[in-house]
């Protein structure tokens, strides 16, 4: 026991202090030196996937897969659509342009034409198909907002008068002001609403073209042919700006208005694909 006292004794002698009051100053922190992060390297050009790990399908095994996606709808009223993905830079020139496929796509576009309301070029527009055609009612009805059609184009009488109006502030931000670099102001007002019924626009967003190329009622050599012109008509305008950017096709899409996209192997018909025949008919 007194062993045990003799080492209890300096124990008791020892005093503690609440940690409240010792100086902040003795206070020590472990710190660790925070490391820089790495910025990481922004992609100029848009991510690509590998197409060997996707499943890939001719035009007829696609086609019969959307046909089953659109089971009980008008085939009018939804169509074949086409994305076509390229390899290209983010920031650089757009591809753009308009086509007539050998079998067009009925759309209801409804097609706005500048001109003198009793002229020749007039009559040549309501003929061929023109929803609105005038000269000061027209620009009235915009200026009021009331924009009442999806494409516009101006005869070249009409120019000066146009452009006094000041409908680009209106019209630019649409896409719809005529204009000699888009085309849209013309001289042979009825071929070019004729063209413009039945042609269809494409433009590359985001690294992509997007277009639709058939209507559900379309007989598998119709879409072949219409998916052939406009892969051409693509390809040629791809290598017309060869001289300022890169672009390449990576990834051709076959989709419809409510059916889910199948990438395009390039052939016509599978080795285990229904007869052709076999997608002629009714939904």
């Amino acid at each position: 026991m007194a062993h045990a006292r003799s080492l209890i004794a300096p124990l008791s002698r020892l005093t503690t202090s609440p940690i409240s009051s010792i100086p902040y100053q003795t206070i020590r922190y472990a710190t660790t030196k925070a490391q820089p992060k790495k910025k990481k390297k922004a992609r100029n050009t848009f991510l690509q996937y590998d197409l060997k790990r996707a499943d890939q399908f001719s035009l007829i095994d696609a086609m019969q897969y959307i046909r089953a996606f659109e089971v009980g709808r008008n085939p009018s009223s939804s169509k074949y659509e086409m994305h076509v993905r390229l390899r290209t830079l983010k920031n650089g020139p757009v591809v753009r342009n308009r086509l007539r496929l050998p079998h067009p796509v009925k759309t209801d576009i409804r097609i706005c034409v500048i001109a003198p309301p009793d002229s020749k070029a007039a009559a040549e527009a309501r003929a061929a198909g023109a929803t609105l055609v005038g000269e000061d009612d027209i620009f009235n009805q915009i200026k009021e907002g009331i924009v009442d059609f999806d494409r516009c184009i101006c005869h070249i009488d009409s120019l000066q008068k146009m452009n006094k109006a000041g409908l680009g502030r209106l019209l630019g931000p649409k896409g719809l002001m005529p204009s000699t670099k888009t085309g849209t102001v013309v001289t042979q007002v009825g071929t070019s609403v004729r063209n413009m019924v039945g042609g269809s626009e494409y433009r590359e967003r985001l690294g992509v073209v997007r277009m639709a190329v058939g209507q559900l009622g379309f007989t598998p050599e119709e879409m072949q042919r219409n998916v052939k012109a406009f892969m051409d008509a693509l390809r040629k305008d791809i290598a017309q700006m060869s001289d300022r950017v890169s672009k390449d096709v990576h990834e051709v899409v076959l989709s419809s208005t409510n059916a889910p996209g199948f990438t395009l192997s390039g052939e016509f018909r599978g080795a285990n694909s229904i007869a052709p025949k076999e997608l002629s008919g009714p939904l």
